[in-house]
């Protein structure tokens, strides 16, 4: 007997996990089933015993919270202690679990543990209960997502950095930037000595980017970030060329070449992590203010239900809420799963339409999204009001052997929008393909400069990615007043307040129209000249 076998009993392969009647485990497979499809599984493999879980969820109680302060976040980190806790302020559950075994096609019920019962069905059930269920090689691989944004690799060019002997030494204190007047966000380049500002930042502060500018000019690839310098001779030190915060063991000495002795040094400007901190605790205000003075009403029934992020899996589940809205999915997936569940492997976990349809059933039946029995329109909005689908099995499956989609960083929806459409195309073989009603034809025109002959090409997209003109902005005096302000700010060392920031707003038709505009094509083979010219596209 397969131990791995019982790996998902606590996922339903059809449908999702969390009904009201329990899971239906066959004794056989070991594959986990709803009460809508256990019938079908019985008639379509002959399987009729199985070991029925129920499952009673009950709120953990949690302690009252004191009149202290709230917990600090101190560390640049996910789920590690001092770091962000991606399930603080949420409801912490314990689940009871029931037990009897069911003999189809009668639904005829036999406790369990029962003594009377063959030594091969007590068998099965005990492998089943004590294996690691889907959700707790879940919840493992949850622990392992964990992340810890301090820990710091070694710079490859610690033991054999060029430092020049250029003269130059740097004071304790007083810096600015050898190319503005900012005088904070400054880092020292540990070849050259020069003393310039950081990058600027996504809400507009920071620097203006005079350090990094130095690098490309220079290749000079190591930067220490002055007013972060301690005694015990820590600092945070950024390498270009690997484009990371790296540990240089041997800072101290290449301070020193610059005349800078760290026992008199104080620690005067925020790292890089306590700046990362602020602004993902000032994101994560800003997003909370985004609904401000408004009052959400929670939505339930089809077509309202929500997907859970698995851990930076937005990516993913953004594309399949849209996915199935378009009508040619809801026919192929949802419409027509009877005959998609009626076909499947004898793996259903790893069948692409199985898992295709099952997460579109979730999502469109309406079977989650149903208030809870004390629900009231005026109740906050939260996960208990809409827990949503956790598209584990889906996930699993369609990035299994991806390098990119496999793991749990965050990825391109884009991307992940062409692997989804090649994924699909690989198993619509004889039947028909929902994704044809993305594909489109483009359609490029190019005309020989020199015998002015034309010549047509065609290709298939599934996408257009358009241009962005800049100069096409339709509120470029507000662009430029902002960026007049933010200039004399930076002049004085000064940030402007990012709530502030002026962003162009350029229109749709605009980028169409960069995109299709005439340019000019070098190297372009003739075939009416039988050499190489240029043409317009």
């Amino acid at each position: 007997m397969e131990k791995k076998a019982g790996t998902y009993f606590a996922k339903e392969v059809l449908c999702e996990e969390e009904t009201d009647t329990g899971l239906y485990v066959s004794l056989n497979s070991f594959l986990g089933f709803g009460q809508d499809h256990v019938e079908r599984n019985y008639r379509k493999t002959g399987n009729a015993v199985y070991l029925h879980i129920h499952r009673v969820k009950k709120a953990v109680p949690t302690e009252q919270q004191k009149d202290g302060p709230e917990k600090k976040i101190t560390r640049l980190a996910i789920g590690v202690e001092g770091g962000f806790d991606p399930d603080a302020g949420k409801k912490k559950f314990e689940y009871e679990e029931s037990y009897s075994i069911v003999v189809l096609p009668d639904f005829v019920r036999l406790p369990w543990p029962n003594s009377h019962l063959p030594e091969v069905v007590n068998a099965s059930v005990n492998a089943i209960i004590e294996a690691d269920s889907a959700a707790k090689l879940a919840e493992l691989e949850a622990l392992a997502g964990t992340w810890d944004g301090e820990i710091r690799a070694v710079t490859k060019h610690a033991e054999k950095l060029v430092q020049l002997d250029n003269g130059k030494k740097i004071p304790p204190c007083g810096w600015k930037c050898e190319k503005c007047d900012l005088t904070q966000n400054l880092w020292l380049n540990l070849t050259d000595g020069s003393v310039l500002c950081g990058r600027r930042f996504y809400d507009g502060s920071g620097g203006n980017d005079h350090a990094v500018e130095h690098y490309r000019s220079t290749g000079y690839p190591l930067a220490v970030k002055l007013g972060t310098i301690t005694k015990d001779g820590k600092a945070d030190v950024f390498s270009y060329d690997e484009d990371n915060m790296v540990e240089d063991p041997n800072l101290i000495v290449h301070l020193a070449h610059f005349g800078i002795n760290i026992a008199q040094m104080e620690k005067s400007d925020k790292s890089m992590v306590e700046l990362e901190l602020d602004l993902n605790q000032k994101f994560g205000e800003w997003v909370a203010l985004q609904e401000a003075g408004s009052q959400l009403k929670p939505l339930y029934g089809p077509g309202y239900t929500g997907l859970v992020n698995l851990g930076n899996s937005c990516y993913m589940n953004s594309l399949m809420q849209v996915i199935f809205v378009i009508p040619d999915f809801i026919k192929r997936f949802v419409k027509e799963s009877a005959e998609i569940f009626d076909s499947a492997s004898p793996d259903p976990a790893s069948d692409f339409n199985v898992q295709m349809s099952k997460l579109g059933i979730g999502l469109l039946s309406g079977k989650y999204s149903k208030p809870p029995p004390e629900f009231s329109e005026g109740k906050e909005i939260n996960d208990e009001l809409q827990p949503g689908i956790s598209p584990h099995m889906f996930k699993s499956l369609i990035g299994k052997g991806h390098p990119l989609f496999c793991t749990k960083r965050q990825q391109d929806a884009q991307e992940f929008f062409l692997h989804f459409i090649n994924t699909l195309e690989r198993n619509s073989r004889r039947q028909n393909n929902p994704s044809d009603c993305f594909k489109f034809s483009v359609e490029d025109r190019f005309q020989c400069s020199k015998s002015k002959k034309v010549k047509y090409t065609y290709r298939t997209e599934y996408s257009l990615p358009l241009p962005i003109p800049l100069d096409a902005a339709i509120n470029k005096e507000e662009v430029a007043a902002y960026e007049a302000r933010k200039a004399d700010a930076e002049s004085k060392g000064q940030v402007l307040d990012p709530s502030v920031v002026v962003r162009p707003r350029i229109k749709l038709l605009s980028c169409l129209e960069a995109f299709s505009q005439a340019e000019i094509v070098e190297q372009f083979y003739s075939s009416a000249l039988n050499e190489k010219t240029t043409a317009e596209k």
